[in-house]
């Protein structure tokens, strides 16, 4: 082969060491870009109305047809919800150690139409008895034991496939586009814009359409709809096989990071060489890049010490690359990034629940017609929308023109998602203000005068919010993660919304308590009316303040993951395309 043919050859394949489904070197013209990437954004949106359908009204069936209280159906949901996000870890491991990411994505969506097919069978043969129960004001008779287990099961059968699939579609969708190539990497930051876009549009339809049915009552109409949607994302999903590109496991990362601890505490007495080129490096393997040499952790560097005693170089337990380490390294400086991120997830969770719970208790009849409380989410998906336009077509160019620096295409990350933790703060103080209007216009046993349009302040703030919260996020762990912890780094994202379920459930089991002391009905007790929720929320609002003040401190401490550079042609240009240090 000439030299010519040889450079044609190396300009059709990706320049980032994905491969087709063959396991051959993916060429660019045939695999990945934007068809394979609208495909999946497709997979998503379907897939998300399937999962609304059950999850946005699912605090009103536990109260409707189950027959729990407000207190207990807001926690149930916490703690479902937070089941879906902690299967993520799950999904992620499998997919970054030996599955794959597209094999991981087929198996969670087949479980996850399972789930929806045993839910629906469940609800329309055994829990909606006697027949006409579930409606507002008519609610079902006891179920027995085997019942609420069919019913459990179902459930959490559709937490576990909508959360190991979640995380691992986010990455195999940015996977499509060759970060090597400088027009493809730009689409790959755009990517999770449209992914989370998406993710909302396709939500739509259940907050608006199925809401409606299921607060008449028609649960099984609900959930079957769920079914199809999800059957058809699993199809579509499938379709596009022979287009996508892949990206294969690196291994167990649990045991390189146990590698790195273990190496570093038996040359723990080794003194670290002044010269850092001293210690162990390999090249990049399986299209991963090496890392860069950060200050920090130092301890851990040792792990790298060539020292006499090691055996061989291959022995991972004794001697791990500086790669390695700094893998290690990444992670530990994550993780306070993250920690501060879940206290957010505890308001964005109250949209599912006391959001709905608040709007049944307010005058949901305009012009004679009923509006679903749960539907009100539905301003939640049109602010996404629109300040994801708003972030990328005006405040990114707007900023970067202020910095005059064309490289930096407006707010990091990390500035993005400080700035959801404000506006979190004033859609919590909204929610608030809100309920104290709410709780002096009804009595404790009449109905509040104060119409639900009321909430659409709260559900807009919460949606401008995730904009720059949640699409931050997913950009940012997804570009700060190692090459082997992608799909690590997105569920990072849903983990923080799994731990914010948990600890929502706690806290109101928290205030519960305190605040039915000596006989007093509660917060958030049976009757709205007579709690006081606008103290929750403005509880929720003074915490997350605090949480902003910790996050500004992690985000200065934070120093982003810098890669080796590689530099790629590009129209006759040297382009460094993997310098992600901002």
């Amino acid at each position: 082969m000439g030299k010519t043919e040889e450079k044609g050859s190396r300009e059709k394949c990706t320049l980032d060491g994905s491969i087709d489904r063959h396991g051959r070197p993916a060429v660019r013209a045939n695999t990945g870009g934007w068809l394979s990437g609208a495909l999946l954004l497709v997979n998503q949106g379907l897939a998300t109305l399937a999962f609304f359908g059950v999850g946005v009204n699912l605090v009103l069936f536990l109260t409707r047809v189950m027959g729990q209280d407000n207190a207990e159906a807001a926690n149930s949901v916490s703690k479902w919800t937070g089941t879906v996000y902690i299967f993520s870890l799950l999904g992620a491991f499998l997919s970054d150690s030996y599955w794959g990411r597209f094999k991981t994505c087929a198996v969670f969506q087949i479980i996850y139409v399972i789930g929806l097919v045993s839910l629906s069978v469940c609800t329309h043969v055994f829990l909606l008895q006697p027949e006409g129960c579930g409606d507002k004001g008519a609610r079902c008779g006891p179920h027995s034991s085997l019942k609420l287990g069919m019913f459990y099961v179902s459930i959490y059968l559709v937490a576990l496939g909508n959360g190991g699939y979640q995380p691992n579609v986010a990455t195999f969708g940015a996977d499509q586009f060759d970060e090597g190539h400088a027009e493809e990497s730009h689409s790959k930051v755009s990517f999770f814009s449209y992914f989370y876009l998406a993710l909302n549009l396709g939500s739509l339809f259940s907050n608006t359409v199925l809401v409606y049915f299921e607060d008449k009552g028609m649960w099984s109409l609900g959930f079957w709809a769920s079914t199809v949607s999800a059957f058809l994302a699993l199809v579509l999903f499938l379709v596009g096989t022979p287009r996508y590109r892949h990206v294969a496991p690196q291994g167990n990362p649990l045991s390189r990071f146990c590698q790195v601890v273990v190496a570093a505490a038996r040359k723990w007495r080794v003194p670290l060489p002044s010269d850092v080129d001293e210690l162990h490096e390999v090249d990049g393997e399986n299209g991963t890049r090496k890392l860069l040499h950060t200050d920090g952790f130092r301890v851990l560097d040792k792990a790298a010490i060539v020292a006499p005693r090691n055996a061989a170089k291959g022995d991972t337990w004794q001697l791990c690359t500086v790669t390695q380490v700094e893998e290690v390294k990444c992670i530990l400086r994550l993780l306070p990034i993250w920690l501060c991120t879940i206290l957010y997830s505890v308001v964005f969770t109250q949209m599912a629940s006391l959001f709905v719970e608040q709007g049944a208790a307010m005058k949901t009849e305009v012009l004679g017609f009923h509006i679903p409380a749960a539907s009100m989410s539905s301003f939640d998906i049109l602010s996404v929308a629109a300040f994801i336009f708003i972030c990328r077509r005006l405040l990114d160019p707007l900023v970067a023109a202020l910095r005059k620096k064309p490289a930096v295409r407006g707010l990091t990350e990390l500035q993005r998602m400080g700035v959801g933790l404000i506006i979190a703060v004033a859609a919590m103080v909204a929610a608030g203000t809100v309920e104290h209007f709410r709780l002096e216009a009804a009595g404790e046993d009449s109905g509040s005068s104060l119409s639900i349009f009321w909430q659409v302040p709260q559900y807009t703030l919460i949606g401008a919010s995730e904009v720059f919260m949640y699409v931050g996020q997913l950009e940012f762990f997804n570009r700060q993660a190692p090459d082997g912890l992608k799909s690590f780094g997105s569920a990072l994202c849903m983990t923080s919304i799994s731990l914010g379920n948990y600890v929502s459930s706690l806290l109101v089991s928290v205030v519960m308590r305190i605040s039915t002391a000596n006989r007093m009905p509660g917060w958030i007790p049976g009757n709205l009316n007579r709690g006081h929720l606008d103290r929750f929320y403005f509880l929720l609002a003074a915490l997350t303040a605090a949480d902003f003040v910790v996050y500004l401190l992690c985000a200065k401490w934070y120093k982003y993951v810098e890669f080796e550079e590689r530099v790629v042609k590009s129209e006759g240009n040297q382009v460094p395309v993997d310098g992600l240090a901002v």
